[in-house]
């Protein structure tokens, strides 16, 4: 039930955050601009929702550990994502405006839910199962994101033969469709995951402010950081190195189509990634298991150096394809193995508080990639250094780790 999430909310990674938004707000949202301003106009977009998911994180957790409220939360903000996304069919030319504030209430949504989603890990796994389970969990994604993603890409490919009018059509019926399985495949979480027992700390009594718990857990949660000092230098190695991945996830797609890639060609190099990822998250869960969480997370960062190097140089279809495919060799098992190398650290009893951390280190080190991306995007006329830029993201990481 807990890894069927992932199989839910990977629609919305995958066809939304990744493949068809980004192209399709500069085709349709920014189509009166020039490529490289539509390429800025996203980024910020970007930064300025994983500000805003940034901010109440680090509050929702602490207040989910203290109500013993983590499902309720998720279905909350699970189906505030569920809505906006919706709402993306509804982006005419132009209104640039209102595709960026949707987009950015789909994303807090899919993000915030995320939060309660990972802080349900130890409770459904003991410590020698989470590398396996986190990584199992991940390649579940991988499949339901893909399997959507490939229906996405028919009926944009062929629009016609399933009635639709033009390729727009059918990436506003995409658009629709994350919403659909998003919402329908949450529904074995809801059911079939317990919900966790409130957690009361020293000094805290029943039915105080829940608002006021959170704040207070918060600044005794940045105290307790500084007491784990290998959690605190894991977040801060996160910090940077999952700046860069976020920032290939987000504005991949955009800067495929400022190059001259069709959506397509983009959607078909997502759908590429999603399945090629399947049997290296599982790898990667293995390799854990062989060298380390830890050595098998800066093997991933490494290949993610070279790759940010290599996308300066794409000029082609196929190039574009490759660059994928690489990235699809490390994306899941990164990610996976962060997780799970977190949650062995971590208090148990305060899992949301410090998942709500972990998403934090995500969210404000994920504002300056894509800042870093717009301003240089801007400056350049051009994204492929912007592109090339990120690989201090991935060294600086790499030297925390």
């Amino acid at each position: 039930g807990w890894a069927m999430y992932d199989w839910a909310n990977s629609a919305f990674a995958t066809t939304i955050m990744g493949a068809l938004a980004s192209p399709f707000y500069a085709d349709v949202a920014v189509s009166h601009l020039p490529a490289n301003v539509r390429t800025a106009y996203w980024a910020w977009t970007t930064s300025l929702a994983l500000f805003i998911i940034a901010v109440i994180s680090p509050v929702l957790g602490a207040m989910a550990d203290y109500m013993g409220s983590k499902k309720k939360f998720l279905a909350f903000f699970a189906g505030t994502g569920i809505l906006f996304t919706s709402f993306l069919c509804f982006v005419g030319p132009g209104q640039w405006v209102f595709a960026s504030g949707v987009f950015i209430l789909a994303n807090i949504g899919f993000a915030a839910a995320n939060v309660f989603y990972e802080s349900l890990l130890p409770y459904i796994a003991s410590q020698k199962e989470m590398d396996r389970v986190s990584t199992a969990g991940y390649a579940m994604g991988y499949v339901g994101g893909g399997l959507l993603l490939a229906l996405n890409f028919v009926w944009i490919a062929w629009p016609e033969a399933f009635g639709l009018r033009d390729m727009d059509q059918g990436t506003r019926l995409s658009f629709f469709s994350v919403s659909v399985w998003w919402a329908l495949f949450s529904i074995p979480l809801l059911r079939r995951v317990r919900e966790p027992p409130p957690s009361l700390e020293v000094g805290e009594t029943v039915g105080v402010n829940p608002l006021r718990i959170g704040f207070s857990r918060v600044a005794e949660t940045l105290k307790e950081i500084r007491r784990h000092k290998q959690v605190f230098l894991f977040l801060v190695a996160f910090w940077f190195y999952n700046d860069g991945i976020g920032s290939i996830i987000k504005l991949a797609a955009i800067y495929g189509a400022e190059i001259g890639i069709s959506r397509p060609n983009i959607l078909l190099t997502f759908l590429l990634v999603q399945f090629v990822g399947i049997p290296f998250t599982f790898a990667f869960g293995w390799l854990a298991g062989k060298i380390g969480a830890k050595r098998g997370l800066q093997l991933a960062l490494v290949i993610y150096f070279f790759i940010s190097i290599g996308g300066y140089f794409v000029n082609t279809t196929a190039q574009f394809m490759a660059m994928g495919l690489a990235v699809a060799t490390v994306q899941g098992g990164s990610q996976a193995l962060s997780r799970s190398i977190f949650a062995n650290i971590v208090p148990r009893s305060k899992s949301s508080q410090f998942f709500g951390f972990f998403s934090v280190s995500a969210k404000f080190a994920g504002i300056f990639g894509p800042a870093v991306f717009a301003v240089m995007t801007t400056a350049a006329g051009t994204s492929r250094a912007a592109i090339a830029s990120l690989t201090i993201f991935f060294a600086v990481g790499l030297l925390f780790l």
